[in-house]
């Protein structure tokens, strides 16, 4: 039973940061500043990117605290699970979006860099 327990609040984690991404993603593509399905600028908006960022280590943080407050057991696992799971997605996401040039490869490499230690935060602020 509480390996279920840990399953699920490993996925409320990765949900929490799913929505809320894709979520402020879109409130910003209604507003204008984002186009709907086009790639990252790669040059010119290193500060649109950077927010961009920001928001997304943000939300990973919020959701590995998420995982860890609902981690039956042994808070600061589940937390570094879920960054384990997003490093390698990073990985992967970094290696496709540098390939096929959908944006600057350092926004995509930070997410990389920023995974595990986002994951740390998030499980210290809930076992503080």
């Amino acid at each position: 039973m509480n390996i279920l327990k840990s399953i699920g609040a490993v996925m409320a984690g990765f949900i929490a940061i799913f929505a809320l991404s894709y979520g402020t993603d879109a409130v910003l593509e209604a507003a204008g500043i984002l186009q709907a399905g086009a790639p990252l600028p790669m040059r010119g908006s290193e500060l649109l990117i950077t927010a961009i960022l920001v928001y997304r280590l943000a939300y990973s943080v919020v959701g590995c605290y998420i995982a860890a407050r609902l981690a039956p057991s042994h808070p600061m696992r589940h937390a570094l699970v879920l960054g384990a799971l997003g490093l390698v997605g990073s990985i992967g996401g970094a290696i496709v979006a540098v390939q096929q040039s959908l944006g600057p490869a350092w926004y995509a490499w930070a997410l990389v860099v920023f995974a595990l230690p986002c994951a740390w935060l998030g499980g210290k602020l809930q076992t503080r």
